[in-house]
Formats: structure tokens, sequence, C-alpha cells
């Protein structure tokens, strides 16, 4: 079975999460990803959070199915060998500072009229143009001016964050998505490669739905606002009898009916203040207090027992715990078994999305620093001895 991104070739230039969670995707739906990393030390993400016998668990995740060549892409050979592995490359993907290719001698002119067919996506905190293009940018700055910080938490509280890297991630998927979209006008005869300028900012504010036209018409700053979906009702987090919460959504007219015949309140059920969104949106509380009244008096069990037979939307808070034991997690491959050096077996999360006809998968995990360099160059036609010369140069590890 070929896999949809075969023989395509991606060159990573990135450290850390916002680029090279984008190779990722693309080296595991079948992509050639070649992932460039400095001397030494390699990507930092190899020293991030856990680690096993010195290496980020993150790292291998985040790396699987990669090549990793060890490179000096400050030396004028490497600058030479990067080169020749774009020649006939069809993406690169980078999330240096705005002008850090051009420092190495890699700006877009030069790769342009080097490759016409290549893509290059650059990852920024800002994007390449702008005021603010020189400025350092990680995924919490982004998701600071994003707007996305600003209205996550309680009302009485500080601003606060997603507990992982979101403006990284979806960086990353409008990186994949700019890079298929060039892909396929490359590959259709429609013109050559071209530039996908990447904003962490700009990547966190694309999801941030209405917040723009409800301000600039309406003068509306959307605030805080807890467990609840501003303006959507009922949608918000309940307590249970036995200490647990309850996400319950029924914010479409007829799922608010179900929910309400099935907490015991056809009142509000029939009511026609209640029929539609906006009636409900402006008496929120009201009906959180009616619903969390219902909950708070019996378990999590019983409450989502019922709310299933009536077909409302409603699930537990999962921990990564009830997610590794979840049946359905299972059911969908959601956790791979996977081998580290050593034959170390542990789980790592499964592929998304699912292709009916070709699957992504998994060939590898993240690989040894410098693990693939004999391998990449050998392709390149490098003999043995050019390569070992150009180790014991320094240029390659």
């Amino acid at each position: 079975m070929t896999a949809p991104l075969s023989g395509i070739k991606v060159i990573e230039i990135g450290t850390l999460i916002a680029a090279p969670f984008a190779a990722r995707l693309m080296a595991e739906f079948g992509a050639d990803v070649i992932k460039i990393e400095s001397m030494g030390q390699g990507d930092p993400l190899r020293k991030w959070r856990k680690l096993h016998e010195g290496t980020s668990l993150w790292w291998y995740l985040q790396s699987r199915n990669k090549k990793s060549l060890a490179l000096d892409l400050k030396s004028h050979e490497g600058l030479g060998l990067i080169k020749q592995l774009l020649g006939d490359a069809d993406v690169l993907i980078e999330n240096l500072r705005p002008g850090g290719l051009e420092k190495l001698g890699l700006g877009w002119e030069v790769l342009h009229a080097l490759n016409p067919r290549l893509t290059l996506v650059r990852i920024s905190g800002y994007g390449q143009t702008g005021p603010y293009r020189d400025r350092p940018g990680f995924g919490a700055i982004g998701e600071a001016m994003g707007g996305i910080r600003y209205t996550t938490g309680n009302p009485d509280s500080p601003p606060a964050r997603v507990g992982v890297s979101l403006g990284d991630s979806l960086a990353s998927l409008h990186g994949v998505i700019g890079a298929l979209m060039s892909l396929l006008r490359v590959k259709t005869g429609q013109g050559d490669g071209q530039v996908v300028d990447v904003s962490l900012a700009e990547s966190v504010f694309n999801v941030m739905e209405s917040l723009v036209p409800e301000y600039d018409m309406l003068g509306h700053v959307r605030e805080r606002s807890g467990g609840a979906l501003p303006g959507i009702a009922p949608s918000n987090t309940y307590p249970t009898a036995d200490g647990a919460y309850v996400v319950i959504a029924g914010n479409s007219d007829p799922i608010y009916k179900r929910l309400m015949h099935a907490i015991g309140r056809a009142d509000l059920a029939d009511a026609p203040q209640f029929a539609h969104n906006d009636g409900r949106a402006a008496q929120s509380t009201l009906l959180d207090a009616a619903i969390t009244h219902w909950t708070a008096g019996q378990p999590i069990d019983r409450v989502l027992s019922v709310l299933e037979a009536a077909e409302v939307p409603a699930g537990r808070i999962y921990s990564v715990a009830d997610i590794v034991n979840d049946p359905h997690y299972q059911a969908r491959d959601m956790l791979l078994d996977a081998q580290l050096p050593g034959g170390v077996s542990v789980k790592m999360p499964g592929i998304v999305p699912k292709l009916s006809q070709t699957p992504g998968g998994v060939k590898w995990q993240g690989p040894a620093l410098g693990q693939h360099t004999d391998e990449i160059l050998g392709n390149l036609g490098l003999s043995g001895a050019d390569i070992q010369r150009l180790k014991n140069a320094g240029v390659v590890q």
C-alpha cells in the first residue's frame, strides 16, 4: 500500500516544536523527511520533559519516521551538502528567526533558482513581514497575541494557558496545510513552488471564531468564561455527586429539549424563550444552575448513562490514565506499541487523520543524532572515504 506522500522529499531545518511537528505529520504519511540537526547536541527537544536513558520520550514521538543528518550548516561544505539535498526536494520546513535562512545563504531567491519546484514553509512568531518580524516568538507568545490566552480561564482569575504547546501545534497544522496546497499546485503543473509564511500568532488568531466582527460591530470584547462556551448555551462543565466533573453540550435546539426532559425540567424544555440559542444564551446562568442541581445529586456514571440514553453529548474529563485505558482509543488504534533502543516497549499516540485507502504509519521512532548521515550522504553519491573525511573535518557527525 502506497502512502499518500510517498515520493515527497522534505528537508527540515528546525528545532523544538513548530517545524518539527509539521515535518512529523508529513513523515507519518510517507514523506521522506530528512531532519538537519546541529553537531554535538542536536535538537534541544532531545532533552525536554521526561527522559528515558537520557533521551526525551517526546523526541521519540516528535521525530518518528525522520532521518537525522548532523551537519555544520555554517561551514562551506555543509552548506554545499544542504544545497545538494534541496536540489531535488519538494518541501523545506524551517522555524528559524526571520532572516535566519538568508544568513546561511539559503534565502528564497537562492532556493528558488536552485529548485523552482521547491516549497518553502517558514514558521515564525510573527511572520516574515511586519514591524514585529524580528522579535523572538515562542508558541506561548503567539497564544497571547493571537487572543486565546485572554479568553482562557475563570472570569475572576488571571489569563490561563492550555497545558500543551497549542500555539506551536496550530502553526504546524497551518504549515502542513500550506505545504500541501503548494505541492498540489506544483504537482498538477499549475506553477512553481512558493513560500508558505506561517505566524504563530496568526495561527492562533485563525481559530478565534467571531471575535473580530463582534468587537467591530458591537464593541463586544469576549472575556474569560471558565468552562462555559460564551454565547452558546447550555454548554459547560458541571460537578457530580462523587466529586467528578462532566462536560455537557446541549446547545442545539433539539438537543436542548432532550437534555431538559432528561433532567426533569420539562418546563424549561418547552419554554418559548428557550427555543433558540439567542434566548438561551441570554439566560445561561439560569440554565446552568438547573443542570448543576441535577448533576450534583448523582454520580458521574449515572449522569452519563442518562444523557447517553437521551442522545445528549456529554463526557467525563479524561486524564492521560483515562485515555490509555479507554476501549475506544484502543479500538481506533490511537495507542501504538513502540520499541525504544534496547527493546523497551512504550505506548505512543496513533496516527491522525484516518485515511481509508492510504493510512499513515510508524516505521521507526525518533533517531539517534546523525543516525542516517552515512545513508543520506551516500545517496548524494559520496563515497565512504569522502564521508569519513567530512566527519574528520567536523562538517558532519
